[in-house]
């Protein structure tokens, strides 16, 4: 019996660097909401959020930076140097995430909802789950990605590990566990299983009566956005070989958008056919297993054309109830200032199924004269950063600043905010 009507829980955690935030999105892939606990504790100590001015009270002015933001290295070093300054730094903190968790379950369309903390078992929050997946690695392997992924020194990356709760106490509460040594394919396999017997234990008893057969709905072009993986295309490359020339790459002038593109869901499983496509169109050399990692930390959108034919690829992210558009590839026989647009506007619409704040577009600027100009159209306008009210949004923004040749457009998705700034 679940906490939450109509909705299954699940508590997503496990020491540090042992890739639970690669186990959540594969579980956004494959239907999830999803929540990061740890984002939302960034969030709660912006400036103006609630815990912003009880951590200043408590560690004082030292961890706070020149433009008035809690310094979370500064701040961290603190914590994790002493094992009191972490609880009182948690005492403050893991409520208002809590509250924010609960908004964001209350209000989440999908009937699975996974929220990964690194304390979930010791808080408030395992309170609020129904089912515990731990993510598990050798200490080698999380000394391994501190020092290789966030630059720790040795020292740093050892502190970090030991002082943890024993990753054995979390194994002992799990109800699945998923080994995160070995490949990505083999994670992507192990959460794969787990969902599918998840799915089978909450499926609801088929009714003992069938009034009628229901024909299934047409599927309309643009939207929805399906999985890829119900109708898996031939590689780009091999399209071109099994159809002809003039068949498989229609030019611009008799490309219809609004009759012949579907845009689908990106899964693992695609990871060829976008290597192939995206070495086809770019001047990357990228193989499926470049794509099967990035599959770890984003998503992608796929347009095509008639005949299952592979014409437009965009990477997005929501991380932090924030969407990042950041990769666009697509064919050069289409107007590819129209499908870039209408792949945008897929990955903003499922942002807001992912409950995403603001949308920013981070378009390189040889890409950007055809589409820019649809965007304005669609609400989205130009990044001027004195503009942006909300520290998270600011911090996000500053990042996406720093990519050369690029313009920044941004769009607000939601009125209502989830750390609302007191």
């Amino acid at each position: 019996m679940s906490r939450w009507e109509n909705k299954v829980v699940i508590g997503l955690t496990g020491n540090i660097a042992v890739g639970k935030s690669v186990v959540r999105q594969m579980l956004q892939h494959l239907g999830a909401y999803t929540i990061d606990a740890d984002g939302l504790s960034h969030q709660a100590m912006a400036p103006g959020a609630p815990a912003y001015k009880p951590i200043i009270e408590l560690f004082g002015k030292i961890v706070v930076d020149e433009d008035g933001r809690i310094n979370r290295t500064r701040l961290g070093a603190f914590a994790f140097a002493f094992p009191e300054a972490l609880t009182a730094l948690e005492t403050i903190i893991h409520p208002v995430v809590q509250q924010a968790a609960q908004v964001l379950i209350a209000r989440a369309k999908q009937p699975v909802i996974v929220i990964e903390a690194i304390k979930l078992l010791e808080g408030n929050l395992i309170n609020m789950v129904d089912t515990v997946w731990v993510v598990d690695s050798s200490q080698e392997t999380q000394y391994r990605r501190l020092i290789e992924k966030r630059k720790m020194s040795q020292d740093d990356a050892r502190r970090r590990v030991m002082i943890q709760g024993p990753q054995g106490d979390k194994l002992k509460q799990a109800q699945v566990v998923i080994k995160n040594d070995g490949s990505v394919e083999d994670t992507w396999r192990q959460v794969q299983t787990a969902w599918e017997e998840m799915q089978r234990l909450n499926a609801p008893p088929a009714p003992a009566v069938v009034a009628a057969a229901v024909a299934p709905a047409p599927v309309a072009p643009i939207r929805p956005i399906q999985p890829a993986t119900a109708n898996r295309p031939p590689a780009a490359a091999s399209v071109a070989a099994s159809v002809p020339a003039a068949a498989s790459a229609p030019s611009a002038q008799t490309f219809d958008l609004k009759t012949e593109v579907v845009i689908k869901r990106g899964m693992p499983n695609n990871a060829e056919d976008i290597a192939t496509f995206v070495s086809k169109v770019s001047s990357r050399k990228v193989s499926r297993m470049d794509i099967m990692l990035a599959f770890g930390q984003k998503s992608f959108l796929l347009a095509y054309g008639k005949n299952n034919w592979l014409i437009g690829v965009v990477g997005w992210q929501v991380e932090n109830l924030i969407t990042r558009i950041d990769e666009f590839y697509v064919t050069p026989e289409v107007p590819k200032g129209e499908i870039i647009a209408e792949l945008i506007t897929a990955a903003e619409e499922a942002s807001k199924d992912l409950q995403s704040e603001v949308s920013f577009v981070v378009m390189p600027r040889h890409l950007g004269g055809d589409v820019v100009p649809s965007l304005s159209r669609r609400a989205y306008t130009p990044l001027k950063l004195a503009e942006i009210r909300f520290p998270a949004w600011r911090e996000a923004a500053q990042d996406m600043l720093t990519v050369q040749n690029a313009d920044i457009l941004i769009k607000q998705l939601r009125a209502d905010r989830v750390m609302k700034p007191i």
